[in-house]
């Protein structure tokens, strides 16, 4: 039996009224947890802007192959998913280059903004924790964060010294794909050093799927049109091709921690080789040569692979107060050296992307003046990067920025303020073509007004300004990963968007209720548009600007229904909406929004025993851009089993985890590749936890 979203959310609604909370009341009621959002200086005071955080217990139940997919069931958020080894965050309808992705409060200084296909070199299962900033975070980071902040914590550079000796590991598999996965963490001090040691190796084959590769709307249009189908493809059925992938990687790190507070150092690498389903538009000439072979072998020469390598270096120093009316300083730097090729399913190296990145930031917290607390501080980035090959459809180009801001806050009667201001400046210098010199701005004003002890109204009025990254200046080739030809405009103007956002906020020791509305009206949005015209046999995809409106709706509900004393049900509901279109054109919607989800689930925790279940239903999404298909709606079912343990001086937990159990297919409107590559089939993980 199927529930429809809404019938999942008043069935919770009639739970609640019918089941009470006597047991609850009746139970010791612990204090509500205090959550420090590490990604800004001031959050212990509060935020107006929207913000979800993943870290414990938590993290350990939805941590996935790729960024992307393990913030995926966090209210706003979504994954842009490329198979199973790319997922790039969407945040409220918004990615690529508007979200900035980070590793301890610096850019990831990978190519993932560059193309879908191209993998965030983050690796979630090393994380502390991950924290999403939702909505403009442009006066922190950067004016591309027009859309908002992933920051990953991963501990690689120790902040203080630890109480003892720290070990983690973690191992994994699940039958879909023969999936493999584990990782190992050591924590440990001598003297005034503390030292960080970690180490992953992950590996998959070819993912079932619940039927065909092809969507059965592209099926449709392939039949209606009488195009005839490449050889292999439209056979493709049960699993996807070009879905495997393997990847590895570590870091050390210490620090020399004293009363002064931190300097420390971390290196850190990330190798990768994994498959690009979808045909890629690649291999084509290759299958017809080999008409006589076995299926499969012919999927694999359908699909290239990407082979990876990055190293990097990062620095941090935390002093405390270093200057009269200084309370903290913070030097944050981080440097990369990273290349990927991609080779074709013949075995021939097709295109070679390379960059050389750098980023460092200084911050200071002041004390407060005037009845302001605040943060300013400056920040410098440079890029070097360079694509070479026949599908290199973006010149070489350096590109740097300098930013300097501005963020306070104050307390004006019952009300909470915040404010800040960034000026920064970005310049692209190219190999051929112009260069460019973008001055952007970015403007905050934030609320909040706490309403007797549980309630909590917040408002946030953002004015930022984006500049356009290289692909969207320069690009002129064919781009096989979307399958199309791109052509760049270097005459492009900066992005402007003001957003407006309000979030009402019920907190009781039993009960959480939060619901966030927001809209974003952007000038000279940038985005791609179908000329109805094909250059190499593919269509041409012009970048250009227009005015565009963003408006959502976000809803999370938490109930601790009963507690007792060793245990407690907490059910939980929710929902998320975005629509978004260009403003003063007939056919307005824009492509790979996300469509609207509905999520009711449960956590029960008793003695030992953790367990949750988890289902979401996902609407169809028929508003879509001209050239692009409409998709399906899908259920997904989520379990959670855990089991822990003492023994001796370790904690082990044994859990077993499901993915789409019902065996939907799965296709995200957010991917480039939905109509070609769903998602994976049901899905069973075990693995094992220790902790020492």
């Amino acid at each position: 039996m199927k529930f429809t979203g809404t019938g999942a959310l008043c069935a919770l609604v009639l739970a609640s009224l019918s089941a009470g909370s006597v047991l609850a009341d009746e139970a010791d009621e612990p204090g509500i947890e205090e959550i420090v959002v590490r990604a800004h200086p001031l959050s212990a005071e509060g935020l107006a802007q929207p913000v979800s955080v993943l870290s414990a217990e938590r993290l350990q139940r939805v941590v996935a192959s790729s960024l992307g997919e393990t913030l995926n069931s966090l209210p706003g958020v979504h994954s842009a998913n490329f198979g199973q080894a790319v997922g790039r965050p969407v945040i409220r309808g918004l990615g690529g280059p508007r979200i900035k992705t980070m590793e301890d409060r610096i850019d990831s200084l990978d190519v993932s903004v560059t193309s879908p296909d191209h993998l965030t070199t983050i690796e979630p299962f090393t994380a502390d924790s991950i924290e999403v900033l939702k909505g403009p975070s442009t006066l922190l980071y950067g004016t591309g964060a027009i859309g908002g902040v992933v920051d990953v914590h991963t501990g690689r550079i120790p902040h203080s010294l630890p109480e003892k000796t720290a070990v983690h590991l973690d191992v994994r598999g699940a039958d879909n794909a023969a999936r493999k996965s584990s990782a190992a963490r050591l924590d440990a001090g001598a003297g005034n050093f503390a030292i960080h040691v970690d180490g992953f190796y992950r590996d998959a084959d070819e993912y079932d799927i619940p039927g065909f590769a092809e969507s059965r709307a592209l099926r449709a249009q392939e039949e209606e049109s009488g195009e005839e189908e490449e050889e292999g493809e439209a056979e493709a059925f049960g699993e996807l091709p070009g879905s495997q992938f393997e990847a590895k990687g570590g870091a050390i790190g210490f620090s020399h921690v004293g009363d002064y507070g931190f300097v420390g150092l971390a290196v850190s690498s990330y190798d990768a080789e994994y498959g690009l389903p979808g045909g890629h538009g690649h291999g084509h000439e290759e299958e017809e040569e080999h008409e006589g072979e076995e299926e499969e072998e012919e999927h694999g020469e359908a699909n290239p692979t990407l082979d990876l390598e990055q190293t990097k270096v990062d620095f941090e120093a935390g002093i405390n107060a270093p200057f009269a009316g200084i309370n903290s300083l913070n030097l944050r730097i981080g440097a990369n050296d990273y290349e990927h090729t991609e080779v074709e399913g013949s075995g021939e190296v097709g295109t070679t992307f390379t960059t050389e990145a750098f980023e460092g930031r200084l911050e200071f917290v002041h004390e407060e003046m005037f009845g302001i607390r605040g943060s300013f501080g400056l920040q410098y980035s440079e890029r070097e990067f360079a694509a070479s090959g026949e599908e290199a459809f973006v010149l070489p180009v350096d590109t740097d920025s300098f930013g300097v801001f501005y963020l306070g806050e104050g307390s004006v009667g019952a009300f909470n303020l915040e404010a800040g201001i960034r000026l920064e400046r970005v310049s692209h210098d190219p190999t051929a073509n112009r260069s460019r010199n973008f001055d952007l701005q970015a403007v905050s004003f934030g609320l909040i007004r706490p309403i007797g002890d549980n309630w909590t109204v917040t408002a946030q009025l953002d004015r930022s300004s984006r500049a356009p990254v290289a692909e969207e200046l320069y690009s002129d080739g064919p781009h096989l990963a979307t399958g199309s030809y791109e052509i760049g405009d270097p005459g492009l103007d900066k992005e402007t968007a003001a957003n407006i956002a309000a979030t009402l906020q019920y907190q009781t020791n039993n009960l959480g209720f939060t619901v966030s509305a927001y809209r974003t009206d952007f000038s000279d949005y940038i985005f791609e548009s179908p000329t109805g015209t094909e250059l190499d046999e593919l269509p041409v995809l012009l970048w250009q600007q227009e005015d565009a409106v963003f408006e959502g709706l976000e809803v999370d509900l938490n109930w601790r229904a009963v507690s007792w004393n060793r245990g407690s049900l907490t059910l939980n509901a929710g929902m998320d909406t975005v629509s978004a279109r260009l403003s003063g054109t007939a056919d307005n919607d824009l492509p790979r929004i996300p469509p609207r989800r509905w999520r009711l689930g449960s956590v029960l925790e008793w003695n030992n025993f953790t367990a949750e279940l988890a289902y979401t239903s996902v609407d169809a999404q028929s508003d879509v851009a001209a050239g692009e298909l409409p998709t399906s709606g899908f259920n997904n079912l989520r379990a959670y089993l855990g089991y822990r343990a003492d023994v001796g001086s370790a904690e082990i937990e044994f859990f077993v985890r499901g993915e789409n159990l019902t065996d939907d297919e799965q296709r995200y409107h957010t991917s480039f590749i939905k109509d070609l590559a769903p998602q994976p089939g049901r899905t069973i993980e075990g693995g094992v936890t220790v902790r020492i």
